[in-house]
């Protein structure tokens, strides 16, 4: 099949790229940082963003399907949510349609919702409503917390146990999370994008384990070989230094958007939606294991990582 991916270098679809490679698969990954990417031996990865409809639609040319995984979890500058996820989404769709194009496959998130005070929730909505009403075929997947080499997650917390020698919890209830295994989630995506599975179906994506996040930092923690003080803080201030590292670093440690995700726990989909059919479930634990291959190199958080620093 030949198979074109948006956000193709980041996390999720650089996972998908390597296995439908590996398959045999012809992948056209989109993406900004295209170096991070290996072309595959007729079509490689290509620097296009989400604003062009013309050059999206010479990408997706003889694509089956397009899996659809760019997203941002926090706005830098001309990167803000209502450009990524609603304009970027409907440029897709369009690109898609003109490219002959017969199925998208979108990632949205667990508890993407309209009117719920969140740019980010609102937004991953509104792209999911442009997809269900676009005429094509369409898989929607509402993962929740994923994890995996590469990611935010267990990137940023080894940084942290580096760095600092506490870590502050949002706000005081003990909020329940269910780690998804990028590797279950890229099986999914390749069921619905390879053998059309979940067609015209929005579904949730949840880990096996349920736990509550002091148990998953934990956990994380014990992996590093690392003994933080943990306790407990308002959620204003979570949100106030959301914020700031917003405005500091690179890849900020945590971003507003993150902390209302953590704040309201990642177990349900809202609204409700279906699950996995038993085949597809996911079968991976938040186990040590999978988080010591998932860690990066041990390391602190340094100059580099700040806005106003370069290399």
């Amino acid at each position: 099949m030949n198979i074109a991916i948006t956000g193709g270098t980041g996390f999720i679809g650089r996972h998908l790229a390597e296995e439908l490679r590996a398959e045999g698969h012809e992948v056209v990954a989109l993406g900004s940082q295209a170096s991070a990417v290996k072309a595959g031996p007729k079509k490689g990865a290509l620097r296009i963003g989400l604003d062009d409809v013309d050059k999206l639609a010479e990408a997706f040319a003889g694509c089956d399907v397009v899996a659809h995984c760019a997203g941002i979890n926090r706005e830098i500058g001309r990167e803000t949510y209502q450009r990524v996820h609603v304009e970027g989404t409907r440029h897709v769709v369009t690109a898609a349609k003109q490219a002959g194009v017969r199925k998208i496959v979108f990632i949205s998130f667990l508890r993407a919702r309209p009117e719920c005070g969140s740019k980010y929730h609102e937004s991953k909505w509104t792209a999911e409503e442009i997809v269900r009403a676009s005429g094509l075929d369409y898989t929607i997947l509402k993962p929740g917390v994923i994890y995996g080499k590469g990611d935010h997650m267990l990137d940023h917390l080894s940084h942290a146990f580096h760095t600092f020698p506490v870590f502050a919890f949002v706000g005081m209830k003990d909020q329940l999370v269910r780690p998804t295994a990028v590797a279950d989630l890229v099986r999914v995506l390749r069921a619905t994008v390879v053998e059309n599975r979940l067609s015209r179906e929005t579904v949730a994506v949840t880990g096996p384990e349920e736990i509550t996040l002091r148990t998953a930092v934990q956990r994380v923690a014990r992996v590093v070989g690392k003994r933080p003080l943990m306790f407990r803080l308002p959620l204003a201030f979570h949100y106030t230094f959301g914020w700031l590292l917003e405005r500091l670093m690179k890849t900020p440690l945590v971003a507003v958007a993150q902390v209302r995700i953590l704040s309201e726990g990642v177990v349900d989909p809202l609204p409700p939606c279906a699950g996995l059919p038993l085949d597809l479930a996911t079968r991976l634990p938040f186990s040590e294991e999978l988080i010591r291959r998932g860690l990066p190199e041990p390391k602190g958080f340094g100059l580099t990582d700040l806005r106003f620093c370069h290399r």
